[in-house]
């Protein structure tokens, strides 16, 4: 019997589909599968690194349950989310003759997660897929929402679509293998939640940030709490059309400077989050939004997580202003050439604000270079 230590639901009518979240709990994916989805078939779509850490455990699971499976492997990293990989992973569905009726599985991170939905959403017209994560960013964010894509040489996550999956599985386990700069990554967008409107959940991770690291009690609560919070911006606006984009806190910034650095190990998309975060402090205090104190605060707790807070933290050289304003032109939130910036009025006070003068953002950034 799997250990499910909490269950978040995400009430969308037809689509609702619940996130469990345990220990261990793709060591009994396949009765969980074979009760929840009786007679499927299950395309598996991984990376070559989760497959040599996960993947046998998955696979010994579905067998037991007697689950016919095949398995996509595709290379590890950003640059994996291509026109090109998703045409791979989509070939590999059909070549495998799964039906519309089958699932599709998404084993591994968020650019897997990404992509093998995306892949669902779109072969045979649509298919059903469920998320299994194994990166702490993949569990609390990107897994949850039904937001699916690839990037282009034009931006971040700029193709795609939105696509719910049946299930969420979250084992916790999975997390162990992580290397520390990739579960920093993921733990910058735990502490989105808390500075988009929770304060009392971002001072709550000021005092339980040692156990979440460690693997304590508090790892699996925080993960529960990030999924519970989205998962109520999804229910009221699960397109983006309004509050969802306050998700997107330090994302403007951040994807600028995924771009920048080529979508490659210079930049972690969680590291471009947390410095996407502090730019987001710091530009809300220089047009006296936001207390200076509360940007500190910020930049002390993601330092201890030891996750970069600067542009001076970025390894290699950063394109002009001129090139980052480009890209951040670019935001899917840009409405009729405008741009929309996630800004702050305070821990737990992020608010959407359109029409935000380029200009400004221009001379911010080039004093940031300075810091």
């Amino acid at each position: 019997m799997a250990e499910i230590a909490h269950i978040v639901h995400v009430a969308l009518d037809s689509r609702a589909y619940d996130i469990l979240i345990g220990p261990r709990l793709l060591d009994e994916a396949g009765a969980l599968l074979a009760e929840r989805f009786p007679g499927r078939r299950y395309g598996i779509i991984t990376d070559q690194t989760v497959a040599q850490a996960q993947l046998p455990r998955l696979l010994a699971s579905l067998d037991a349950a007697g689950l016919a499976h095949s398995e996509i492997v595709l290379p590890a990293g950003e640059a994996t989310k291509s026109w090109s990989h998703l045409g791979q992973a989509v070939e590999g569905i059909l070549a495998a003759r799964l039906e519309r009726g089958d699932l599709v599985i998404a084993l591994g991170g968020g650019v897997i997660g990404d992509l093998a939905g995306f892949a669902a959403s779109i072969a045979r017209r649509g298919m059903g897929f469920v998320q299994m994560p194994t990166s702490l960013l993949a569990q609390v964010d990107s897994s949850v929402g039904g937001k699916t894509g690839i990037n282009s040489p034009h931006g971040k996550n700029l193709i795609g679509a939105f696509h719910q999956p049946k299930l969420v599985l979250a084992d916790l386990s999975t997390l162990d293998t992580l290397a520390p700069r990739q579960f920093a990554a993921g733990y910058a967008e735990v502490v989105k939640y808390g500075l988009i409107d929770d304060a009392d959940f971002f001072y709550w991770l000021e005092a339980n940030q040692a156990e979440i690291f460690a693997g304590g009690p508090a790892r699996g609560e925080a993960i529960a709490r990030c999924c519970a919070h989205k998962a109520r911006v999804v229910i009221e606006d699960e397109t983006e059309q309004g509050v969802r984009a306050l998700l997107n806190l330090g994302h403007t910034f951040g994807h600028a400077l995924e771009k920048d650095t080529g979508f490659s190990d210079r930049l972690l998309h969680g590291e471009g989050v947390a410095i996407g975060m502090v730019l987001a402090h710091a530009f809300s205090t220089s047009l006296g939004l936001s207390p200076g104190q509360d940007t500190g605060r910020v930049v002390a707790h993601l330092q201890k997580a030891g996750l970069p807070t600067t542009l001076q933290d970025i390894a290699g050289p950063l394109g002009s202003t001129d090139r980052l304003l480009e890209a951040i032109a670019q935001d899917k939130k840009v409405v009729r050439g405008a741009l929309t910036f996630i800004l702050t009025r305070g821990i737990g006070q992020a608010f959407i604000e359109n029409n935000v003068d380029p200009i400004a953002v221009g001379r911010f950034l080039d004093n940031q270079r300075t810091v």
